[in-house]
């Protein structure tokens, strides 16, 4: 496909969602800041930062609760907040508040004739969101997890383009994750978007085609989740060898290498993977006798930590469109 010539393009074709210069200060260091999204229609699209990072702020401001400082974004095409873009927007931003006398199945048949939407859709997404049992529960008498069913059921009452989902898995149990975990996959193969807000890391990591990282209101990296792993530090070499010690300072004196650690008896080696014959090269050379040499690589959930904390990532910011980090 080709590159889109204009933001319009951009926008209103190829991204469910597109930001530039998205901001909303608070206070100094509050917020956030310089905000440029690119979030591609019929993708799960995870967004990544610690609590205070200014993921739930972002998310306000796409569906319109929050006025940006400055900067600009489009949702499905249009203005964030338009009549237009909410059209086609669901959303569960925080957690759900329904009437809490009312039934579970009352407050969606509420949500429903407020949004112009058949009544039949009730049942359709209580049944998605596995609630159609405690369907006549009132709000007040609900788990959290049973609230968190129901919010994203009303995000689902208008058949969405896009559905915004800020931590949705909260307060669920194993099986009710895996549930959603489900949910989200199905609407993927309808080519529906998904923006994922998830501290669940190994959900997103198996969930979503592209991953956004922000850190005290800036955007940090973004690419698909095998790019945010190469390019966090944490890759390299892991050996196994009858002289770890001894393999490790051979190795170490290498001037590509940039750090080794011996850990439960294998030789972890921060260089390039593509050093791994000369390593391996020097290690018999030396009569060290190597029984496996592979390429290792970080977790989503490392590289996550190396962005957002102290780490020799945490700095970095990412190239236009690469899904890698520059300094």
């Amino acid at each position: 496909m080709a590159e889109p010539t204009s933001q319009a393009a951009e926008s209103g074709t190829e991204y469910a969602v597109h930001t530039a210069g998205l901001t909303k200060e608070y206070g100094p260091g509050t917020g956030v800041f310089d905000l440029a999204l690119r979030i591609p229609r019929g993708q799960v699209y995870g967004f990544l930062g610690p609590n205070g990072s200014g993921k739930t702020t972002t998310m306000r401001m796409l569906v319109g609760l929050v006025r940006p400082t400055s900067g600009s974004a489009t949702v499905l095409g249009a203005p964030a907040g338009s009549r237009e873009a909410l059209g086609g927007v669901g959303a569960l931003i925080e957690s759900p508040a329904l009437y809490p006398h009312l039934s579970g199945r009352d407050n969606l048949r509420v949500l429903a004739r407020y949004a112009g939407v058949s009544l039949d859709q009730v049942d359709r997404v209580l049944a998605e969101v596995d609630m159609v049992a405690k369907a006549d529960v009132p709000f007040r008498a609900c788990s959290l997890g049973m609230r968190q069913r129901l919010g994203v059921a009303a995000a689902l009452l208008k058949d969405p383009a896009l559905l915004i989902l800020d931590e949705p898995t909260n307060g669920l149990d194993p099986a009710g994750v895996a549930a959603m975990r489900e949910l989200i996959g199905g609407l993927r193969r309808e080519h529906r978007t998904v923006l994922l807000s998830s501290h669940l890391l190994t959900e997103v990591e198996q969930l979503c085609d592209r991953v956004a990282v922000i850190r005290q209101g800036r955007l940090v990296a973004e690419g698909t989740v095998a790019e945010l792993r190469a390019g966090a530090g944490g890759g390299g070499l892991t050996i196994t060898a009858d002289k770890p010690e001894r393999a490790a300072e051979l190795v170490g004196a290498l001037p590509e290498v940039r750090s080794t650690q011996v850990t439960d008896g294998a030789l972890h080696v921060q260089v390039d993977p593509d050093q791994a014959a000369a390593v391996n090269r020097l290690l018999v050379e030396a009569g060290i006798e190597v029984s496996e040499l592979r390429r290792h690589q970080v977790s989503l959930e490392e590289a996550f930590f190396e962005l957002v904390g102290d780490g020799p990532a945490a700095d970095r910011r990412p190239t236009e469109a690469s899904g890698r980090w520059t300094r």
